[in-house]
């Protein structure tokens, strides 16, 4: 993986340029000649159905697989974070014990507004295996979001969260961390369509296309509706996919 020396989130960029990747004992690329360009920061997302390659390419961007061919570059993204929904805390640890101590001591203020944005207030003296799967799902994503990163990417890291509390989670990261990358990696549509700036939309894994790059609503506030324009992203990632 490149890096370059730039540092400010204008100059900040991932770029994928023609990149194929095969699993060992694998005859069929899961990702082949996948190539597009992440230029601002804010929310975007990898979208498709399961064994697509998603999470592949989001293991190649934080550098945990190796071995592909093309590019990866990324600009001034130096601190890459990978939250998923299966991962687990000590489950004898108490929630804001866990929390106090693993997060970067500047963002700690943060710690108790998040806490609450993801309706997490009744549960931070509770142990983690205590917490139902979206809970544990919420206090990991604040563990990450409260680490000092450039890119963020959250593999399903809002499962069994519903809807209404995804919706205001996702707003309120977008105001709270306007600087920041996010990738959000889902299964929902219209969530993507709704909420992400650009969507690299994948297809099956018998796929003969690379993976195509939509533009999102991009939507940063309740109150901002568009039905049109979101029936149309809509109709577009169908037809990508």
């Amino acid at each position: 993986m490149a890096q370059g020396a730039t540092t400010t989130a204008e100059s900040m960029s991932l770029i994928c340029e023609k990149l194929t990747f095969t699993y060992p004992a694998k005859e069929a690329p899961i990702l082949a000649q996948v190539s597009f360009q992440l230029i601002t920061p804010g929310f975007h997302s990898f979208f498709g159905p399961s064994g697509a390659g998603k999470t592949t390419l989001a293991k190649i961007i934080t550098g945990e697989l190796h071995d592909y061919t093309g590019q990866l570059i990324t600009n001034g993204l130096d601190r890459i974070l990978y939250s998923h929904n299966k991962e687990r805390l000590p489950g004898w640890s108490s929630v804001d014990h866990h929390l106090s101590k693993v997060i970067t001591p500047s963002l700690l203020p943060e710690k108790d507004k998040l806490v609450d944005l993801f309706g997490l207030a009744d549960c931070v003296n509770a142990r983690f295996d205590q917490l139902s799967m979206g809970q544990q799902n919420r206090v990991n994503l604040i563990r990450y979001l409260l680490q000092d990163c450039d890119l963020l990417i959250m593999d399903e890291s809002l499962a069994n969260v519903d809807e209404l509390t995804r919706e205001t989670i996702i707003l309120s990261l977008k105001e709270m961390f306007p600087a920041r990358y996010f990738i959000y990696i889902s299964h929902n549509a219209r969530e993507v369509a709704k909420f992400c700036d650009s969507i690299l939309v994948f297809q099956g894994s018998n796929q003969v296309h690379a993976p195509r790059m939509l533009q999102g609503c991009n939507v940063r506030t309740n109150t901002e509706r568009n039905s049109a324009e979101l029936d149309a992203v809509l109709l577009e990632i169908m037809n990508a996919a």
